[in-house]
This record gives structure tokens, C-alpha cells and sequence, in this order.
């Protein structure tokens, strides 16, 4: 049995295929981590959705940005915009059962026995492991009970830091964004939403990558996630990343998270310079 964690596939199931097949993935056997964002931009969300929802218990996935995206279009809380793949999945005949099933995912998963963790984007700094679990339990209940409402409420930047007494919906909006859509923080720990490039080639000196905050309070377990895809794969320090952009051109990734001693197994774009 191998335990592997998968990039954003963002609807390339051709790519996926392939992954899996240089996996030698058996379903009876393997297990698998998808750190969100399965849909849109790529050519086949639909086929991604069915392919792993079939996979059972077999699979485990955490909501990403897009995913999120997709559900509040589905529960006519958003507008497609003009660069969404997502009309084939909208109109399937058994879209039904697949929101309902993409709905029920987590935005945080945990194997206690790997002391390992995975997320979409990322993580407050002020959060530990336990409070970031209940937050995510929080939004998780609202996404099964009341849809609609949270949809209605969830898109801003606002607020950008955490506080304990945050309620309603700006609460949900901070964890949502936290969870989905988290690249950089600033030096007093607020979220930096609009920052999307390369550490690397970043111009501002004041944003940090959200895992390399000061005093963040979530160290302890090993922590994976994508969303980042000009950071590319990242393994350092017990953090993990795993967005290599293959929708825009680069791979799909995969590391197998039970051996210590692996290397990222990658696939690369079928269409020269992303879809």
C-alpha cells in the first residue's frame, strides 16, 4: 500500500490518467490525497469528477478555490466568467449526485499517523492545528446545511486578519479564504490575497509566504498543500507544495507521503503551453 498526494488537476484527466498509470495506482490497494481545485480551466472537470469520486474511499480530497467556485455557480450563488471550463459539468445529467458528493469534502484532512495534514492554500498564522480544525468544521457544517447562505456571503478580502471574536459571515469568509486562497501575509499576519507571483520574483519585501510567517502556531505536522503554481514543487521544512501548474503548461504532481525518501513523480502537459 502507498499513500501519494496529488497537485491541481483543474479538470486534466488526461494527465491524471497518466499519473496514475506511472503510479501503477491500484484502487484495492493505494490511497490518494487531492489538495483541491479538481475543476475548471483544463478541458475535462467532468471526467476528473467522475473518475475520482468512483475512486471511494480510496481517495481523499480538500476544497479548493475552484471547487468552491463551481458549487456556488451550482447553487446560483455566481456567474461563470469567461475563462471557466465548467458549461459540460453544469449540464451533465448526474451533476446532482456529483455536487452533492463534492459538497461533503473537507477543506482540512489530517492522517494522525503520519503527523501529516492537507489543505488547498493555506494557513493563518495565529491559527494552531486544533483551531484551524475547528474552523474548517465550521465552514464544512454551513456547505452541508445552508449552501446558499454561505455562498451569498463568502467573496471579499475583508477581514484580513484573524481575530476569536470574529462571527458570521465575516468569520466564514476569513476561514474560506485562509483555506482556498492564502499565498502571502504580511508582517503583522494579515492575509495578502491579491499577491499571486513567485517568492522568487515578488517586488514587495513586506509579503511573506504564509509558511514562512514569524511565530506561526500551526508547526508540528507535515503540511500539504497546492493552489501556488509559480511557486511550483516546494518541499522544505515539513511543507509541502504541490501545485506545478500543469493546467498552464507544466506537470501534474504526485508524492508518495508514506516514505520518507521519495521523489515527485510528474506528467507532463499534453498540450504545449497549457490548455
Amino acid at each position: 500500500m502507498a499513500l501519494y498526494a496529488i497537485g491541481d488537476v483543474q479538470g486534466c484527466d488526461a494527465e491524471l490518467g497518466g499519473l496514475l498509470d506511472v503510479l501503477k495506482f491500484s484502487a484495492d490497494r493505494d490511497r490518494l490525497w487531492f489538495v483541491g481545485d479538481l475543476v475548471n480551466r483544463g478541458p475535462d472537470s467532468l471526467k476528473v469528477l467522475r473518475r475520482i469520486r468512483s475512486l471511494g474511499d480510496a481517495a481523499t480530497v480538500t476544497l479548493g478555490n475552484h471547487d468552491l467556485h463551481l458549487l456556488a455557480i451550482a447553487f446560483g450563488r455566481a456567474d461563470t466568467r469567461s475563462d471557466d471550463t465548467l458549461d459540460e459539468t453544469l449540464a451533465a445529467p448526474d451533476r446532482g449526485i456529483l455536487f452533492e458528493w463534492l459538497a461533503a469534502q473537507p477543506l482540512f484532512h489530517e492522517d494522525h499517523s503520519l503527523n501529516a495534514c492537507m489543505l488547498h492554500a493555506g494557513l493563518a498564522p495565529q491559527w494552531d492545528v486544533t483551531l484551524a480544525r475547528h474552523c474548517a468544521r465550521e465552514v464544512e457544517s454551513a456547505l452541508r446545511h445552508d449552501p446558499e447562505k454561505l455562498f451569498g456571503r463568502l467573496y471579499g478580502d475583508q477581514p484580513d486578519r484573524w481575530d476569536g471574536a470574529l462571527q458570521g459571515e465575516d468569520r466564514l469568509r476569513f476561514i474560506v479564504n485562509c483555506f482556498t486562497r492564502l499565498r502571502y501575509v504580511d508582517a503583522d499576519g494579515r492575509l495578502a490575497l491579491r499577491a499571486k507571483g513567485s517568492p522568487k520574483k515578488l517586488q514587495s519585501k513586506s509579503l511573506i509566504p504564509w509558511f514562512e510567517a514569524a511565530d506561526a502556531r500551526w508547526h508540528g505536522p507535515r503540511i500539504v498543500f497546492g493552489h501556488w503554481s509559480t511557486l511550483g514543487y516546494f518541499n522544505q521544512a515539513n511543507v509541502v507544495g504541490l501545485d506545478t501548474g500543469c493546467v498552464w503548461g507544466g506537470t501534474l504532481s504526485a508524492l508518495q507521503l508514506d516514505d520518507p525518501e521519495a521523489e515527485p513523480v510528474q506528467v507532463p502537459c499534453a498540450v504545449a503551453g497549457g490548455y
